[in-house]
């Protein structure tokens, strides 16, 4: 129906089962935006916290499920600078309404899809990959020849920090809660991975870095991994934390150790930033990451889809990610 579409929904906070798709209306580009049709869209931790009503959409954006999407430009906003045209093929870093046949996205924050590149792939890219991009190179200023020791290894944002680590010259290793999830990491570049739930990470990480450390912590973890994380950082590295899947209370003397680390604690979400700062962040990705998603180069990123399903079911979609089954992103085929 005109000036209708279909989107993933909720009527009050809580588990997977409150998940439905209604009809809404369809968003109306404003100054500067397109408007995407979507054909693909993808999940993320955000999205399960926002369902329980533990992670509001910033201020002006959509109240609709999806931080990322894939599709085609069908209308332009008023001022636009001619950076994009109708039937252009895009993939989208947004601050929600992804899970949706249609959102309209600022022009600096959508990334032109390879041409190879299939709609569901594509999804997989863009909150993730600028996460781990952002975290890497605009947060930790990471540098040829540190380790970075990467928490949920992997999930989306993991198996991206893992391949953006070795195209930096950078060593990743992981932690993952399964041995299948270590090899996965393993095969995409990490050089080495352990077992968080049958392995003591800390002392591991030490004996694999000769009692060195890591120089970059990337953790979603937090609380349940703090001490082992400052046993493992090596002097004067950065511990960079995007979510706290382990809780944020800590009991214990953290502050004293780190002092004696000279550690830095950095905190990072990238949800809330500026239009202008995700602007930045697209632009520096797409120079220096995107032509590597391109077959042919030394090095050949690529996204790694988990699992793919229709938009109806999207209450199985949050159960899986719930359950920690996913290996790399899980992916919505939006209706078109």
């Amino acid at each position: 129906m005109e000036g209708k579409m279909l989107a993933a929904f909720f009527d009050c906070p809580g588990g997977p089962e409150n998940l439905y798709v209604k009809e809404v209306p369809r968003p109306i580009p404003k100054d500067g935006e397109v408007l995407v049709q979507v054909h693909a869209s993808a999940l993320n931790r955000a999205d399960l916290l926002q369902r329980r009503g533990m992670y509001a959409p910033p201020p002006g954006a959509s109240q609709i499920l999806g931080l990322e999407a894939a599709g085609t430009v069908v209308a332009l906003g008023p001022g636009d600078d001619g950076r994009w045209k109708v039937g252009d093929r895009v993939m989208a870093l947004i601050g929600g309404g992804g899970n949706a046949q249609y959102v309209a996205v600022p022009e600096g924050q959508l990334i032109q899809i390879p041409h190879d590149m299939s709609d569901t792939d594509a999804a997989a890219i863009p909150e993730a990959w600028l996460t781990a991009f952002q975290l890497l190179h605009f947060v930790a200023k990471v540098q040829k020849g540190e380790t970075v020791l990467i928490h949920a290894g992997a999930s989306g944002v993991g198996t991206a920090a893992i391949q953006l680590c070795r195209l930096a010259g950078a060593v990743p290793m992981v932690t993952a809660g399964s041995s299948e999830k270590i090899e996965v990491a393993k095969k995409l570049g990490a050089e080495t991975g352990f077992n968080y739930k049958t392995e003591d990470f800390g002392k591991k990480c030490l004996e694999a870095t000769n009692n060195v450390g890591a120089d970059i912590i990337l953790d979603c973890v937090g609380a349940t991994h703090w001490e082992k994380n400052l046993q493992c950082l090596n002097t004067d590295g950065r511990w960079v934390v995007y979510g706290l899947m382990g809780s944020g209370q800590i009991n214990g003397d953290l502050l004293t150790k780190l002092l004696w680390k000279r550690g830095s604690i950095i905190g990072s979400l990238l949800r809330s930033r500026s239009s202008k700062y995700k602007a930045e962040l697209v632009k520096a990705f797409t120079e220096q990451a995107l032509p590597h998603f391109t077959p042919g180069g030394p090095i050949h990123l690529r996204p790694i889809v988990d699992s793919v399903y229709p938009l109806q079911k999207i209450p199985d979609a949050h159960q899986r990610m719930e359950d920690n089954k996913n290996t790399g992103k899980i992916v919505l085929k939006i209706p078109v």
